[in-house]
């Protein structure tokens, strides 16, 4: 007869969750963590190349789903073909479609694309207006993408750039409980100064791709690990792992 061992199931890994805190007290550790990232990344700015606001504005519309560097890869070509607004307002559809393409949602970005070059000739003398209202009434450009061009390229502070990074590590942080872009963007204009909004995104970006990677953050690693709750990760020396991915045991067959 075979005797079976027993065994109890391993206890599941505790969830970090978001500390109690005054709204005074969430600013005041917002402002440390702006502290760090400027410490750690003085020098972040956009990362999609650009030589005008035009550029940055199409290469932001690009930018939807997609990488920067697969950007970056396709802009050249771009403007070399079209390097003003009047001339990729003018452009043909299948034209703009072949050189985005590989940016994904080809179809629907070309079309943002002459729809945008059309407005800035129709209605702003072929120049990318200063300000936000007027940006999102151009094809392709919502609050992310005109907050982008106005604080890289004007200096204008207009609001905060919320992308996946930025949703994502403000989530951790515990500086927001919102997923959508807009409410994360009042959220942190409350927390933060004007003076803070346009550096702490890029900052914040740039630590997305270097430390807080989505499948696997480098919390031990992180400056940040002092301010962060790390909310919704596993307790840090519980799984024994930095991150998410090692609460969960992969085998291999």
């Amino acid at each position: 007869m075979r005797s079976e061992m027993s065994t109890s199931p391993s206890p599941k890994p505790r969830i970090c969750k978001a500390p109690r805190e005054s709204q005074a007290a969430r600013a005041t550790r917002t402002l440390n963590v702006a502290g760090v990232l400027a410490d750690t990344y003085a020098n972040a700015t956009c990362a999609l190349r650009h030589n005008s606001a035009f550029q940055l504005l199409a290469a932001t519309i690009l930018s939807a789903q997609c990488t920067d560097e697969r950007v970056n890869m396709v802009t050249p070509e771009l403007f070399r073909e079209y390097p003003t607004p009047q001339a990729l307002a003018e452009a043909r559809q299948e034209d703009v479609e072949r050189i985005v393409q590989s940016t994904g949602f080809f179809r629907a970005k070309a079309n943002s694309l002459r729809g945008m070059a059309q407005g800035l000739v129709e209605r702003f003398d072929g120049k990318v207006p200063r300000s936000l209202e007027d940006l999102v009434t151009l094809p392709g450009v919502g609050r992310k993408t005109a907050n982008v061009v106005l604080g890289t390229v004007y200096g204008i502070a207009s609001g905060v750039v919320v992308d996946t990074h930025v949703t994502r590590i403000t989530n951790l942080l515990a500086l927001t409980t919102h997923r959508d872009a807009v409410k994360i963007e009042l959220d942190l204009m409350k927390l933060l100064p004007e003076t803070e909004w346009v550096d702490f995104s890029h900052r914040l970006i740039h630590h997305g791709r270097k430390i807080c990677i989505a499948r696997r953050p480098k919390c031990t690693e992180c400056p940040l690990l002092p301010l962060c709750p790390r909310v919704g990760l596993p307790e840090l020396g519980v799984t024994g792992s930095d991150g998410p991915a090692a609460a969960k045991k992969t085998s291999k067959k």
